[in-house]
């Protein structure tokens, strides 16, 4: 499966990509995450989507500088990524960051930059019900899968009922921890928090959250963000459930699922 830049797209099938699929930070070079970026891109490979990513033009969108404070270096990344949209004519994209979805989405129209874009749970389930993909069932017989609400995708944009009926289509129980929805709790890496430690004294929220989706003693912690994976992956290890318990981006069990 070959992973076409823009330019390659165009220069190989004499046309635009259908989408533009935005990689994102984490997917590009956390090697948690790029599992992640990789399952998204079989899919969309299975149902035969023409997608392509933008390579070394893409950088971060700015969400981390205005979440901490640094206004200037988001507008600075958000306008030099708009000029980039233009110059490649860029209509719609998919990312599978709620982070980076909820900025292009939500905060890049006042910058001139309007887009039609979709999360990657959004995408997915319209491809099951276009019938353009499939989920075998089976593979998750028996098992429980915990599910947590990443907060840019959930509270920041209303998103709750297209991950849930992605993971409806599997075999497997599906249990919510006690704060979920708009009542979710937070992995712990928004608002800039990825990139430092708690105040002192303060209790690691990642380690909350995963006491409160280990109450069910489920099999699989189900997420729909790169950063949620590593914050629940690093819970799970100071629990000492790592062994026990994995976590994974809803695309990923798409995968696992069909065997591809």
């Amino acid at each position: 499966m070959k992973i076409y830049t823009i330019e390659e797209f165009k220069s190989s099938q004499g046309k635009d990509p259908e989408i533009v699929f935005w990689v994102g930070c984490a997917g590009s070079f956390d090697s948690r995450a790029q599992k992640i970026t990789l399952a998204l891109a079989k899919i969309l490979h299975h149902a035969k989507i023409g997608f392509a990513v933008l390579g070394n033009d893409e950088t971060c969108t700015g969400d981390p500088a205005r979440r901490s404070g640094n206004e200037f270096v988001f507008q600075l990344l958000a306008l030099q990524n708009i000029e980039t949209f233009k110059m490649h004519n860029i209509k719609k994209m998919v990312t599978a960051c709620p982070h980076c979805f909820n900025t292009l989405k939500n905060e890049y129209p006042a910058l001139g930059g309007n887009y039609d874009i979709v999360h990657h749970t959004q995408l997915i389930q319209s491809l099951i019900q276009e019938k353009r993909i499939s989920i075998e069932g089976g593979a998750f017989n028996g098992k429980k899968i915990a599910y947590h609400d990443s907060c840019y995708l959930g509270r920041m944009n209303g998103v709750y009922e297209a991950p849930r009926n992605i993971l409806n289509q599997l075999d497997a129980e599906i249990s919510e921890p006690r704060r979920n929805r708009n009542n979710g709790l937070c992995c712990g890496a928004g608002g800039a928090q990825m990139f430092k430690e708690e105040e002192p004294g303060d209790k690691k929220v990642n380690v909350e959250r995963v006491e409160e989706l280990l109450e069910s003693s489920p099999d699989i912690i189900a997420v729909n963000c790169p950063f949620c994976t590593l914050m629940m992956d690093d819970g799970l290890k100071n629990k000492e459930q790592d062994e026990n318990v994995k976590v994974y981006d809803i695309s990923e069990l798409i995968i696992q699922a069909n065997n591809w």
